[in-house]
C-alpha cells in the first residue's frame, strides 16, 4: 500500500525494505557548515524525514513536519499570528492550548474567542474581521466532543 512503501525505498548500501532508525545525536560534517544532510539531530534526522515524506505523500501535501510534542506543533501554527489577530478556540481546548495562546500570544497582543464547535451557527456568530484561525480538535480534550469540520 501507499503507506509502507511512500517515501521510503529500499537502502542504497543493504537492500532494507524499512528504513532504519537512526538513534545519532550528531553527525560528520565535511567542513564546518558542510554536511551530508544532516548535522544535528534537533534540526533533523534521517529517520525524521522519512516520516515526514512519508505523511506528505499520504495526505498529497509537498511537505510534511513532525514535532517532538503536541505542542511544539501548536506552537508552529500559532507562530503566524499577529498582535491585534484572533482565534477562534474549541470552548473545551485542551488546557496547555489554553495556557499558550494566554500566556504567550496574549502577551502579544492576539486574543482568543472561545465558541463551542459543535454548533456550526457558533462560528458564524463569533467570526470578528480580525479572526484569522479556527482552532480545531475533534475529538476535542478533554470531553471528546466533535466538531463539525465540514461546516
Amino acid at each position: 500500500t501507499l503507506a509502507i512503501h511512500a517515501a521510503q525505498p529500499p537502502d542504497a548500501s543493504t537492500g532494507a525494505v524499512i528504513p532504519a532508525l537512526h538513534l545519532a545525536t550528531t553527525y560528520a560534517q565535511e567542513a564546518v557548515g558542510q554536511h551530508k544532510g544532516f548535522d544535528y539531530s534537533r534540526t533533523g534526522n534521517p529517520t525524521r524525514s522519512v516520516l515526514e515524506a512519508t505523511l506528505a505523500t499520504l495526505e498529497g501535501a509537498t511537505r510534511g513536519f513532525c514535532f517532538a510534542s503536541g505542542m511544539a506543533a501548536e506552537d508552529a501554527v500559532l507562530r503566524g499570528l499577529r498582535p491585534g489577530d484572533n482565534l477562534l478556540i474549541p470552548n473545551d481546548a485542551y488546557g496547555g492550548t489554553w495556557r499558550l495562546i494566554a500566556r504567550v500570544y496574549g502577551e502579544i497582543g492576539v486574543s482568543a474567542t472561545p465558541v463551542d464547535l459543535t454548533r456550526s451557527d457558533a462560528v458564524a456568530s463569533q467570526w470578528k474581521p480580525s479572526t484569522k484561525l479556527v482552532w480545531v480538535e475533534s475529538p476535542s480534550n478533554p470531553l471528546l466532543q466533535i466538531a463539525d469540520i465540514g461546516a
